[in-house]
């Protein structure tokens, strides 16, 4: 059952995100060490949703009030950070003053990972729904699901270590304009991802 939650998670992990191009860039920039700090702090976000949903969370997420707050919230940070990791290319801090948001240098991407891929929670939604159908299909018991969630957690941690180690063995040989280029497009994945997350209709809205 590890397994086959490893494998329905590496499908996932092709659907690049802009948290992909975070440890990518992350590592490209800082070393490997840093990359996989994020990494982690990924696949701990997604172990607690996973939890969350196998709990029932989902539920209580999936209510229209709690939704729309959830979004809003959501898509404030990813826009925020994003704009702030453009404009730090050109040496502009939005709060020049809490190092958390204006120094990748400073030791935190972890929080900052931990903040970011928490900014989506309606992920606890689309966790609640693929428990639920593996229930209804397969007639999984409550052990079987956490192997499977056990699985998808792996292929996060998997799948986003090789592309740090990616990051880490291109990194000497991008040139600095490429790695700023880089950056740009990743604050502008994270703009688009936040956005979306504001405007996009669930299919019983539309």
């Amino acid at each position: 059952m590890v397994l086959k939650g490893l494998k329905f998670g590496m499908i996932l992990q092709f659907a690049v995100g802009p948290m992909c191009l975070m440890v990518l860039n992350s590592s490209v920039d800082y070393g490997i060490s840093s990359g996989m700090s994020l990494v982690l702090a990924i696949a701990l976000i997604d172990a607690l949703y996973i939890t969350l949903s196998g709990l029932g969370a989902s539920a209580i997420i999936a209510k229209d009030n709690v939704k729309m707050a959830v979004k809003i919230i959501g898509c404030f940070i990813l826009v925020f950070f994003g704009l702030n990791t453009i404009l730090n290319v050109f040496d502009i801090s939005i709060l020049p003053n809490i190092s958390l948001f204006s120094d990748f240098k400073s030791g935190n991407l972890f929080l900052q990972g931990i903040i970011l891929t928490a900014s989506n929670p309606l992920t606890i939604i689309f966790w609640g729904g693929v428990f639920t159908t593996q229930i209804a299909d397969n007639n999984l018991t409550r052990f079987q699901l956490f192997l499977f969630g056990t699985g998808c957690v792996l292929s996060t941690l998997i799948f986003l270590s090789g592309v740090a180690l990616l990051g880490y063995f291109i990194g000497s040989f991008i040139p600095g304009i490429v790695i700023k280029i880089l950056n740009i497009l990743v604050g502008a994945f994270l703009m688009f991802f936040g956005i979306k997350l504001l405007v996009k209709k669930d299919k019983a809205e539309a």
